[in-house]
């Protein structure tokens, strides 16, 4: 639906009188894309942190776990939505399980990365304390790798705040509308590049705000303790 603005028969890179006139349809596809970017990263830690742990515990899974979700990383976007349509259909669920994907390889990477990392020393404590394996992961490897798996948070987040934009080629692209709209409606300068800023501002506002949860969360890596 061609939305309002412009001024007069010029065509700015960017208008303060589009903004205001197109206020409701911006705020919209700004909160579509939050809700997508949101459910695509809590179903990715959910699948990519046990994967990782698995990948950890059982050392030959490792490499097939890293192999498979990288070829997954390796698809293009465009590809893998239109595959994915005929059997998920048009909407939501085709973007979020394309995005679920794409983010595996991130969080598994870094968070196999930073258990790996956990001192030897420290997990032979741990065995002299008497933990068993899941009590030395919740309580000794999980939290010491936690500046890895928020690194790996971090990354896939902001990757996938670009992506979503791709969602539009099957019916939900949150900014990516205002994007892909802009192109059909007489080159929109103006729309196009709001869709483009506040992708870019998203991205960084929620890389900031993770990596002020991690220091918070993990005040022992910050003094280098």
């Amino acid at each position: 639906m061609p939305l309002a603005g412009g001024e007069g028969s010029v065509n700015p890179w960017f208008s303060w009188d589009y903004i205001t006139a197109n206020l409701d349809s911006i705020l919209e596809a700004l909160r579509a894309h939050v809700i997508l970017t949101a459910q695509t990263m809590v179903v990715a830690i959910i699948v990519a942190i046990p994967l990782a742990i698995l990948g950890y515990w059982v050392r030959p899974l490792a490499s097939p776990i890293l192999g498979v979700s990288a070829v997954l990383y390796t698809i293009p976007s465009l590809a893998l939505f239109a595959f994915l349509a005929p059997f998920t259909g048009i909407g939501s669920i085709t973007v979020l399980i394309g995005l679920v994907l794409y983010a595996l390889l991130l969080i598994i990477r870094n968070t196999l990365v930073g258990l790996q990392q956990v001192p030897k020393d420290v997990l032979e404590a741990a065995d002299g304390m008497g933990y068993g394996r899941w009590g030395k992961l919740l309580r000794v490897e999980l939290p010491l790798a936690l500046p890895g798996i928020i690194t790996g948070i971090r990354l896939a987040t902001v990757s996938t705040v670009a992506l979503v934009t791709v969602g539009v080629i099957v019916g939900n692209g949150g900014l990516g509308e205002l994007i892909d709209s802009g192109l059909h409606n007489g080159n929109n300068r103006a729309q196009i590049t709001t869709g483009i800023l506040l992708c870019v501002a998203l991205g960084l506002v929620l890389d900031l705000l993770l990596a002020l949860v991690g220091r918070l969360i993990t005040p022992w890596a910050r003094k280098g303790v």
